[in-house]
């Protein structure tokens, strides 16, 4: 990793960075900065990132004591899960352009601390609905985050040092999701101080504190050259929109899709087309006025406003490599968060594990995955960011498939009869992750980074619950749990073969 942290790349041409920590003077709009990338920035950003997948896995764990402590229902419990997720998605788009237009630095600065406080509010939460509410606010901090991550990471690195970086993103995410079930039961198990799941939570503030402390030292500040005005009613459209996407997501496999689910998945279509016009003709005023290829004069004099810019630019699906490097990564996350949530209930309800038992089993994945993960960089030197996708692709659906064949010849043999086919599905796993991000954000200019960042994030959200309202209608179409993950992973195994033909239809350069 020092390799990375010490690189020495410039950044993209047409951005707007501020003054550089180490620098002197502001670089303007266009020109190449002097200085590489700050010591430490990496290890900043990628710890925000940890700990926002952490989170998103951890509390899976955790609900079992919860319900023992704060006497929390099914309902609250749920909540506790989907304020996060829900949240999370809800914001992403918004946020991409908030970076673009406040500082990437800046925003990210604000996100990590908020996250930090209500981590501290998770962990101190008396009752269920304190700790709902907490989640909530990290689900928004997050969300202020992750684009910021990507944004920064896009523009602060350029060729080899930008591959290692996003190689060292995809196995930060990676290592957060594939090993955030095994810390924590480790830690319930630990029980630190007596305080139980609440040292999942609490763990975040030394964390995130001292990767505060660094932020204004690491991370040099950057904004989109115009500084565009935000658009409040794409914001209200958006934030309307997937929440009513999300939601009955999230909702409904537990209800068992009531009306109110349906009525909100049409409303979220209609919602989305509506958005989409509206894009659409704000960039088209933008265009007629000037504003979207010139600095705005008010700008240029210091005063912050700008003209208002399309939150999603609709130019960003001009290219094959964004548009169907978005389907590559929704074909991903549909299949990753439900295969974990299968291969979870599978290892407890159908094996009989305990939370930490069935943590051990998933480090098959995660040995698979940082072998692969660490050395990504190098194979998509070797064959290119599209052809790395569709290996990975190809091994996970082998992976899963052995899986298939462990559940269906041996359904009464030994749990470690699946660490083959897991192990294979890790491999697999750290092939697809970085090169899916990296190819999407490759030929976006960097006006558009911000929000072509919260646009991939949101896939990424949106895929995620998609996959497990799939996924889960097939987990518990009935027979026993042996039966209902076999068929999960025989779906999923062709899901990733849907991967392996969008992978080849990307550019081969990424």
């Amino acid at each position: 990793m020092s390799s990375a942290l010490t690189a020495r790349p410039s950044t993209a041409p047409g951005d707007a960075p501020d003054n550089m920590p180490g620098t002197a003077g502001t670089t303007a709009p266009g020109a190449e900065a002097a200085a590489g990338a700050p010591r430490g920035l990496l290890a900043v950003v990628l710890t925000a990132t940890f700990m926002t997948a952490l989170d998103f896995f951890v509390v899976n764990v955790a609900v079992p004591s919860v319900q023992a402590d704060l006497g929390a229902g099914p309902a609250a419990v749920q909540w506790v899960i989907a304020g996060f997720s829900l949240a999370l998605a809800a914001g992403l788009v918004t946020a991409g352009r908030l970076g673009d237009r406040y500082g990437r630095r800046r925003v990210f600065g604000l996100g990590l601390a908020l996250f930090t406080l209500a981590s501290a509010g998770c962990g101190l939460a008396p009752t269920a609905a304190a700790l709902v509410g907490a989640r909530v606010v990290q689900g928004l901090a997050a969300a202020l985050m992750g684009p910021q991550v990507l944004a920064i990471l896009r523009t602060a690195f350029s060729g080899a040092a930008q591959a290692r970086a996003f190689a060292r993103y995809g196995l930060t995410m990676g290592v957060g999701a594939v090993f955030g079930q095994l810390i924590g039961g480790l830690l319930i198990r630990a029980d630190l101080f007596g305080l139980g799941w609440r040292s999942c939570f609490l763990i975040n503030l030394p964390i995130g504190l001292a990767a505060l402390a660094l932020v204004r030292r690491c991370l040099p500040e950057s904004r989109a050259p115009q500084r565009p005005g935000l658009d409040p009613v794409g914001v209200l459209l958006v934030t309307t929109a997937l929440t009513a996407l999300v939601l009955p997501l999230i909702q409904g496999p537990a209800q068992g899709w009531p009306l109110w689910t349906w009525l909100c998945l049409g409303g979220a279509v209609a919602l989305l087309a509506g958005f989409v016009v509206h894009q659409h003709r704000t960039r088209t005023r933008a265009t007629a006025t000037g504003s979207a290829t010139a600095t705005d004069s008010a700008t240029d004099s210091g005063s912050g406003s700008g003209p208002v810019a399309p939150l999603v630019d609709t130019r960003l699906f001009r290219t094959r490599a964004f548009g169907a490097g978005l389907l590559a990564q929704l074909a991903f996350w549909l299949g990753q968060a439900s295969f974990f949530l299968v291969l979870a209930l599978y290892l407890q309800l159908g094996r009989g594990l305990d939370a930490l038992g069935a943590g051990l089993v998933f480090t098959a994945i995660g040995l698979g995955y940082l072998l692969t993960s660490n050395a990504t960089h190098r194979v998509a030197a070797r064959l290119g960011g599209a052809r790395t996708i569709a290996v990975g692709g190809l091994l996970m659906a082998v992976g899963l498939g052995l899986l298939a064949l462990a559940v269906y010849g041996a359904p009464g043999g030994s749990v470690w009869w699946l660490t083959p086919g897991l192990f294979v599905d890790g491999l697999g796993m750290g092939l697809v992750i970085a090169p899916v991000t990296s190819v999407v954000l490759a030929g976006v200019e960097p006006q558009l980074v911000g929000s072509a960042a919260g646009v991939l994030a949101t896939v990424q959200q949106v895929g995620g619950a998609l996959g497990i309202a799939l996924i889960g209608l097939l987990y518990y179409g009935g027979g026993d749990p042996a039966a209902a993950f076999g068929r999960s992973v025989t779906a999923l195994a062709a899901l990733e073969l849907v991967l392996v033909g969008l992978g080849r239809r990307l550019p081969r350069k990424g």
